[in-house]
This record gives C-alpha cells, structure tokens and sequence, in this order.
C-alpha cells in the first residue's frame, strides 16, 4: 500500500496509484519472471511524478515461452470504479525492442482524436513509455539482449468499461490504461478537466464545430428531455465551466452553447467559472445585486440574502413582481461573463432554467440561444 498523503479541504487523504503504474510493475515482474524463471516478490518503479513504488506481484504463470502476472490497483482514497482490480501483463520473446499491445479487458480505440490511433490498444503515452522503460530495464539486469513483447489484459476490464465514459468517447471492449503521473490524487480536480478535455478533443477529431455544455445531469436532462436537443455533441463539465470554455475554444469549436440550473448558471453572474461550493458562493450576492438594479426595496434584499437556494430566491423575487426583470438582469451578466472566455468570432449563448414550480421551464437565456440550438435539433 502506498504510503504518500495529501491535504485537500482540511482533509489527509492517501494517494494510490494509477492502471498505467500497474501495467507497468506487472510488465517488469512478468519479464523478470521469463527472463530468470523465477517471479519476484515485488517490483520497484519509479513514476513520473517521482514517487517510486514497491508493487507487490500476484498470481505468477509461466508457460513454454512466456510468463504472466499481475498487479492489484490501489486508489488511495480516491473513489475509484477500478480500485482493486487486477491488471495482468504477458511477456514473450520477440527478435528486438519491445511491443505493447492490449488483451482480454483493455478497449480499443474507434475515433480518432484520442490518445492513441484507431484500431490502437487503448494504452496511453504515458504508461506505454512506463511499460517500455521498465522491461528494457529488466532486460538490461538479466543481460538479456533481445525483445520483449507484452500483453496487457484486465479480466474486469469490459464489465467495467460500462461505467466509464469510455463508449461515449470511442474506446470499446474495455477500460484504458491512463496516468499521466503514475499517482492517482484523491478527488483530482485536474483528472476530471482531462475527461473534458478528452471528449472535446474526440468531437472536434470527429468535425464538430458546434458543442453543447451541460454542467451535470441536470443540464442534460433538460437540454434531451424538455428542449428536445440531440445529445451526440454534447459534453459534461460539470463544475468546470470555465475550463470546459477554454478547452473548447483551443479545440477550435466555432459555436458554444451552454444549458444549465440557475444553481450553476447565477454563479457566472459574478464572474465564477468553476461553480463548485468550494471556490466560492455569490449565488444570493449576485440575486440581491440584480434585485437592486430592477427597484427591489431593503425587505426584499434581506429576504433573498437569507435564503438557502436559487428556488425559495425566486419565490421571494416572484412575490413582488419582479422576476421577469431580475431574470433579464441576471441574463446580460451571465452572457458577459460567458462572452469575456472566448475571442472574437468564437459564438457563445446559454439556457438557463429551474426545475421548480411553478417556474419550471427556462428562466432565461442568451439572445442567440434559439438559433444556437437549431444545430442540435437537426
């Protein structure tokens, strides 16, 4: 078990280790077993993040010409669908260098934009040159001159992959191995901007020059359900909106159109592009401001600050008639805010809505929401 810890949020939490890290130790022990006949008790590697680890090496197999064994994934206190999963490698003897390639578990790609070519292992850059480095280093100790070939397989991989967003983003049949550190940290923000990240770059691979952002289920429940929108082009990114912007703009989509809970959208009334409760609140300082504007006396302002959420905000603005107003306020903020996170020909637009009755609809929205949409009507 991997003794490296964290603080997040007051909190001391344990790191693990990432599918890559384990491909690469259960590479190493697999080749030391094939090359000495006898399978070592655990490997050491040392990840790109510069921790080096102590992997325990289970299940050893050997047959004529080949050797196999496996590494068990450890999250650390990272809620991780893999944690505890066994990834195994398979090393043969081949004339010269040493090939990689994916088995029983591990998807494979069908879309291009991802991190490997299509029809390719999905086996990522990172733990490919972890897997290559470790077996030539094994070799180089066991003075073994020749080539080395290895098989990844994760016999869980493919009921997993399900629970993924593996499928949507064109890896089938299995998970990927991935880990661009080696370390897997606790609740990594960075790890969820790299998903989106990930299925932007596979929609803008595919030729998309339009995309949808939902922040979470609720945006894309509404965003199918309620305005009937296809959902093919369409990318969670959840509190990260800021960073689900950028990384769209750098991908070189043309036409941005965001669908989200006002519970998530007023926060972009003050300037905040991640909308995690974490990094901020302002959604009753940013009401009570557009209140102000729109003629709402004192009573009303310290009504709405002590409220708990955007829905009883409402209800309050609603009981003096300016609702209408406040929502056409909060809207010119949002789109600025929106409008300031993309250059000069990049279009932008949102829908904002409540699930509340009896406002339940859209509450308001971008002036070109309507002709923003017509793309994902079609």
């Amino acid at each position: 078990m991997l003794r490296h810890y964290i603080t997040k949020g007051g909190k001391t939490m344990r790191c693990g280790y990432t599918t890559g890290s384990c491909a690469a130790g259960a590479a190493m022990g697999a080749t030391r077993f094939l090359l000495t006949g006898e399978a070592p008790e655990t490997v050491a590697l040392d990840t790109p993040k510069g921790i080096r680890l102590a992997l325990e090496i289970l299940n050893p197999e050997a047959g004529e010409g080949w050797a196999k064994c496996a590494v068990q994934k450890d999250s650390g206190d990272d809620p991780d669908i893999t944690n505890g999963i066994l990834i195994y490698a398979t090393a043969e003897k081949i004339a010269d260098g040493v090939e990689i390639d994916g088995g029983e578990g591990v998807g494979r790609v069908t879309k291009e934009g991802l991190d490997q070519p299509v029809g390719a292992a999905a086996i990522n850059s990172t733990p490919r040159r972890m897997i290559d480095e470790g077996v030539r280093a094994v070799c180089a100790e066991c003075g073994y001159p020749g080539g080395i070939k290895i098989t990844i397989s994760i016999p869980d991989g493919k009921a997993l992959a399900n629970k993924t967003f593996n499928p949507r983003i064109g890896i089938v049949g299995g998970i990927s191995v991935i880990g661009t550190t080696g370390i897997v940290e606790p609740m990594s923000n960075a790890a969820l901007v790299d998903t989106i990240k990930l299925e932007l770059s596979v929609l803008s691979a595919g030729g998309a020059k339009g995309v949808l952002l939902c922040p979470g289920n609720y945006g894309e429940t509404f965003a199918k359900e309620t305005l009937g929108l296809n959902m093919t082009r369409q990318v969670s990114v959840s509190n990260f909106i800021g960073d689900g912007i950028e990384a769209a703009v750098s991908y070189g989509f043309e036409r941005i159109l965001l669908v989200g809970h006002i519970g998530k959208l007023v926060k972009l009334g003050i300037g905040l592009h991640n909308t995690h409760s974490a990094y901020g609140d302002g959604r009753m300082e940013t009401l009570i401001a557009c209140a102000l504007e729109c003629g709402g006396d004192v009573e009303l302002l310290r009504e709405i600050l002590n409220c708990v959420t955007t829905d009883a905000a409402l209800e309050a603005i609603d009981k003096r008639g300016l609702l209408s107003p406040v929502m056409s306020v909060l809207g010119r903020r949002i789109q600025a805010c929106l409008e300031r996170k993309v250059p000069v020909g990049t279009e932008i637009g949102f829908i904002c809505f409540t699930n509340a009755e009896p406002w339940k609809g859209v509450l308001m929205q971008s002036e070109n929401a309507d002709r923003l949409a017509e793309e994902w009507k079609a």
